[in-house]
């Protein structure tokens, strides 16, 4: 998609995080939103997601209009920042524990030495988790 429309809504799923932080929040609300990712950032969308996951739509359009835009503009410059300085250069890589796991591009799996299915990541997180 790129461009206006997806800066927009990445700024909306980062006024989520920053609004809800836990993840079976924003993480939820985020996922509805990328089931129908062609509509993003369609105001019908947004609401209907943000009601599924009990986020108030409200708070998410002030978030996102803060400052005149500024403040959700900020929002998407430091996650930029923060996704450069992780060295990550291809959307979507999953990482755990400060390292990629995997990369998905093109529609393919990549570079994922523990296996790229559900399972095997579950499987890595709960092996984390018990190191812990």
């Amino acid at each position: 998609m790129h461009g206006p429309s997806e800066c927009m809504g990445n700024i909306i799923e980062l006024c989520a995080r920053e609004l809800y932080p836990d993840p079976k929040i924003n993480l939820g609300f985020i996922m509805c939103l990328s089931r129908d990712y062609q509509d993003i950032p369609g105001r019908s969308l947004v609401e209907d997601c943000a009601l599924e996951s009990a986020i108030d739509f409200q708070q998410l359009n002030d978030c996102a209009v803060k400052e005149d835009g500024a403040y959700g503009l900020s929002l998407l410059r430091h996650s930029i920042k923060r996704t450069a300085d992780a060295g990550v250069t291809k959307s979507a890589t999953i990482r755990l524990n400060g390292e990629v796991y995997c990369i998905r591009d093109g529609g393919e799996w990549s570079d994922c030495p523990h296996g790229s299915g559900v399972n095997d990541l579950l499987i890595a997180i709960e092996k984390l988790r018990r190191q812990s």
